[in-house]
């Protein structure tokens, strides 16, 4: 029998009066490989953070039978002992970490993780910055590992790959399923298939049943309609015989009761919510912002430089209209580099003049004025107020939180708003540099519909290979100073 690595029993997390994690019991054992998904702000780092004895709980145990090793997205890597191998498989430069990119950061700190063994592991985000090749190393590298793997991770290919056990962190509850990321989708809509069954068997029963109190109703009503319309003959007949009028008012009122049984028994029915239908939302542009050009975004002899390092050699190439489109490429081979030279107008680029481009940049974003979500929204989009909120709704931007003010929202807050903003806005191209990092899982999803519904041109660098795969029509490659048509 596999031995307990981790254990949390009674476990009550709160913070400023509110409950963050309710867990019964949970266990992690000898060999298990866990995936945590959850929306922003649902705790799945604040779970891990209690595997790992950061965080202490409000009440309830935690308890940890081995040695375990801890890896934060946050940190910045600092001085430690490397194994050598991997400091080469992971392609670590040798210079001052100050000239470390965010990728090249990741892979040290996955280098000094990886170092050593351990009987577990608690892994928080650890391919934010990769790039594909960085991924398959990271995959690589616990492929095989002997020992508890707890992952929280946005990458559902990553997700595929290494668990398989998926906890769903949600309402502060910890659900357990069985597999990988797609098995976890898989049960997720049978869940939905059952939860859309039960909803109709619901409405079937909650009608029947209306009908039938309908019509004792009305059957009581035409009781009392037969006792008002007898002639003065048949009433002195009928005060002759009161046995007859007493047994007309019980009956009427028995059927009157049966209604009202009936009526209860409606109320009493456990009400079934119909499940959550994700809709594509079509964002229509107007005819001002419409573009003729067959490729609004082109390059001919381009050559890009950073520093001494060349990046790309009289590269060409014509981005089609209305189309997504990918680049992809190694950390530190110029696709950010690339999109700036782009929104430059830089020298060997023609845009459309016609073009008006939106923006996503790897950045923290600060508004500088005060107003709501909903007033910043509504102020930025010539969409109608139902559209908006459908859209910010996608997001997990809901009920009061359009009510904040646009300066006090948290940074991933912050994204997913910026995200709404440009596809509900007055553009007709969008550049979208690594736009799921920092987004969760089903947010991610929703920006794959937001891709899917809209008929501008988007132009989006990403690492994360099921989202390219999905929302991408054509995918280029940065390789060997060349950007290249992959597919």
């Amino acid at each position: 029998m596999e031995e307990i690595c981790f254990e949390l029993e009674n476990v009550e997390l709160t913070y400023l009066d509110k409950t963050v994690l309710v867990i019964e019991r949970l266990a992690v054992h000898q060999f298990d490989r866990i995936g945590v998904v959850g929306e922003n702000g649902a705790g799945k780092s604040t779970l891990l953070k209690l595997l790992a004895g950061i965080v202490q709980p409000s009440n309830g145990k935690v308890k940890s039978h081995v040695d375990f090793a801890y890896f934060d997205q946050l940190t910045v890597p600092g001085p430690a002992e490397v194994d050598y191998d991997l400091k080469g498989k992971l392609s670590i430069p040798e210079t001052d970490i100050n000239n470390f990119s965010g990728g090249e950061q990741t892979r040290l700190k996955l280098a000094q993780f990886f170092s050593n063994y351990h009987e577990g592991l608690l892994i928080d985000e650890p391919t934010t910055h990769l790039d594909a090749e960085g991924v398959e190393l990271f995959i690589g590298e616990l492929a095989y590992y002997y020992g508890a793997l707890v992952l929280v991770s946005h990458d559902r290919y990553v997700l595929d790959k290494l668990v398989t056990k998926i906890w769903e962190v949600q309402d502060g509850i910890v659900t357990e399923y069985t597999g990988n990321y797609s098995d976890y989708v898989v049960q997720k809509e049978l869940q939905k298939r059952q939860q859309q069954e039960q909803h109709d068997k619901y409405l079937k029963e909650k009608s029947r049943l209306i009908k039938a109190a309908e019509e004792k109703m009305k059957k009581a009503e035409k009781i009392t309609q037969a006792n008002g319309h007898m002639s003065k003959k048949e009433t002195k007949a009928k005060a002759n015989k009161m046995f007859m009028t007493k047994s007309k008012d019980t009956s009427q009122k028995a059927v009157q009761r049966a209604a009202k049984a009936i009526e209860q028994r409606v109320e009493q029915l456990e009400a079934v919510e119909a499940p959550k239908e994700e809709q594509i939302i079509r964002f229509h542009q107007s005819s001002a912002l419409q573009l003729h050009n067959k490729f609004p975004i082109m390059a001919d002899q381009l050559r890009l430089k950073a520093g001494e390092k060349t990046l790309l050699d009289k590269s060409g190439f014509q981005f089609p209209l209305g189309k997504t489109i990918a680049i992809t490429g190694k950390n530190g081979s110029g696709k950010t580099t690339l999109l700036r030279h782009i929104l430059q107008r830089g020298e060997g680029i023609t845009i459309s003049p016609k073009a008006v481009i939106g923006i996503y940049e790897q950045m923290d974003y600060q508004f500088t004025k005060d107003e709501s979500v909903l007033e910043f929204m509504k102020d930025r989009s010539d969409f109608d107020e139902s559209k908006i909120r459908s859209v910010l709704h996608s997001m997990n931007i809901t009920g009061n939180d359009l009510k904040k003010n646009v300066r006090n929202l948290s940074g991933g807050e912050s994204i997913r708003l910026i995200l709404c903003q440009l596809f509900l806005g007055r553009y007709n191209i969008l550049i979208l540099d690594e736009p799921t990092n920092f987004l969760d899982v089903f947010c991610i999803e929703a920006l794959e519909r937001f891709l899917k519904g809209y008929e501008g041109t988007v132009l989006f660098v990403s690492h994360d290979r099921t989202f390219v795969d999905r929302v991408a029509d054509c995918v280029y490659v940065i390789e060997d100073q060349k950007l290249v048509l992959k597919s």
